[in-house]
């Protein structure tokens, strides 16, 4: 009997270790993602672009292993990287293109994208792959050099198609800080033929996104591609505090046909403040408080998820590695920052809450702020009966309740600096309540999560 547990033990683990998050698809109301057991999927990505160019294996699992154990649920990485990724060879030695040819791929480089893709899986994560960064496709910065043309493009994707088609954890994200058209050039030909490869070698179960350049969405040129499952925005690091990518959001979100919408890149954590190209670290940096911001009043604005990302992580800095624009510390040492915690927090609260199918719905604060710093997004459920409202600056919060149902409400503040509950004092109005979080003013920020319900009900329960 002990041998036969041992050897049912080594098989569950086994198939425990093999087992890949299922593919996801597009909500039937196009503004959310899938699992396959048809529960709403949260996307809580992360920025690790350099991956597969600067780190081994052992580094990668590790790596893995830390966003897995923070809640993150995606990795986003390029395969064709962004810094001389295609004459600097990997840490294996190797460069990922036979002559730089996309239709010679090397296949000792992609043995570890291949490993990757698999330990992310057993981890529960999903791997957001670029086939390319866009300085392969469009010189307009960057040191490319530019190898695609829509023939190779399409040769290219289908490779990619094919060798991943049996891993159901992998979305493709097109583009890399790119725009997809540009005054009288236009890439859209190469994208929609690198598009049409990938769907082709995937037999068409392909999840299908645009990464574009700071300050814009894939909408502006891509939203009616019928490739196009997603759509993606970059708020990006050069708009100074509070870029308002919530707008963004509401303006994606209400776009007909209706597909899910995120920020892929806001604010990275220790990323200068200073715009593109200087990136001046004098001028100061992003830190948690700014990051948080970015990310919650994005996904209560209706985002299906959001991006998190830290300066040195992305670039995997190192002693190996030039330092590139000025990061403050190490990548190791930059994955246990706050920012990093809190994301998870943030999925963790939507997860608690079961408030996935959100309704984004600002009728509920009637004391908005005036300015980008003090805007409060709220979101709330299909039912109506509970509703999340982010204050990114602490003081008194007047609620609307007229899209709520019921007359009672339980009310409790979410800390987003430590995921800690609050039970929430609120005063009663004829239009709804008022409540004043725990702590106010610029660094305290609170999520107010509201519980409706009825009074007769609520009686006979007590």
């Amino acid at each position: 009997m002990q041998l036969f547990i041992i050897v049912l033990s080594a098989i569950l683990l086994s198939i425990t270790a093999t087992a890949q998050p299922g593919r996801l698809r597009v909500s039937p109301d196009g503004h959310y993602l899938l699992q396959p057991n048809g529960q709403v999927f949260f996307w809580l990505g992360d920025t690790g672009w350099e991956l597969f160019h600067r780190l081994k294996g052992e580094e990668v699992r590790y790596y893995l292993d830390n966003r897995a154990a923070k809640g993150f649920s995606v990795i986003q990485a390029v395969l064709l990287a962004e810094f001389d990724g295609l004459r600097k060879p990997n840490r294996y030695g190797h460069t990922p293109l036979h002559n730089n040819n996309p239709a010679t791929p090397n296949e000792a480089y992609f043995q570890l994208v291949d490993s990757t893709v698999a330990w992310a899986g057993q981890r529960g994560l999903y791997m957001a792959l670029l086939p390319a960064w866009g300085d392969k496709v469009a010189a307009l910065w960057g040191v490319g050099p530019v190898v695609f043309d829509s023939t190779n493009a399409y040769t290219y994707g289908k490779w990619l198609g094919r060798r991943y088609r049996a891993n159901s954890n992998i979305v493709w994200i097109l583009g890399g800080d790119r725009p997809a058209a540009k005054d009288s050039l236009d890439w859209r030909p190469v994208w929609r033929q690198m598009a049409r490869g990938i769907r082709e070698g995937t037999e068409g179960k392909a999840l299908i996104a645009y990464h574009p350049s700071g300050g814009s969405s894939s909408t502006q040129w891509l939203h009616r591609e019928p490739w196009l499952d997603m759509n993606m925005f970059q708020s990006g690091h050069g708009n100074g505090h509070d870029a308002p990518n919530w707008e963004m959001v509401t303006r994606d979100w209400a776009l007909q046909p209706a597909k899910p919408v995120l920020d892929a890149e806001p604010n990275y954590e220790d990323h200068p403040v200073d715009p593109w190209p200087k990136w001046d670290p004098d001028k100061g940096y992003y830190r948690a408080y700014d990051v948080r911001k970015q990310l919650y009043r994005s996904v209560f604005a209706g985002a299906c998820g959001v991006t998190y990302g830290h300066h040195a992580v992305w670039q995997f800095m190192s002693e190996r590695e030039e330092a590139i624009n000025y990061p403050d510390r190490g990548w190791v040492n930059a994955l246990d920052r706050p920012g990093a915690f809190q994301a998870g927090l943030l999925a963790g609260l939507m997860q608690k809450q079961g408030a996935f199918i959100r309704i984004p719905d600002n009728s509920l604060i009637a004391n908005n702020g005036t300015t980008k710093a003090t805007h409060m997004e709220a979101c709330r459920n299909e039912a109506g009966n509970t509703a999340l409202i982010y204050m990114p600056v602490g003081g008194e919060l007047i609620v609307n309740a007229a899209s709520l149902k019921g007359n009672t409400f339980q009310c409790q503040w979410f800390d987003p600096k430590n995921g800690k509950y609050i039970p929430a004092q609120i005063v009663k109005t004829a239009e709804g309540f008022k409540a004043t979080p725990p702590s106010t003013g610029v660094g305290n920020d609170w999520v107010l999560v509201v519980k409706t319900g009825d009074e007769k009900s609520a009686d006979r329960r007590r």
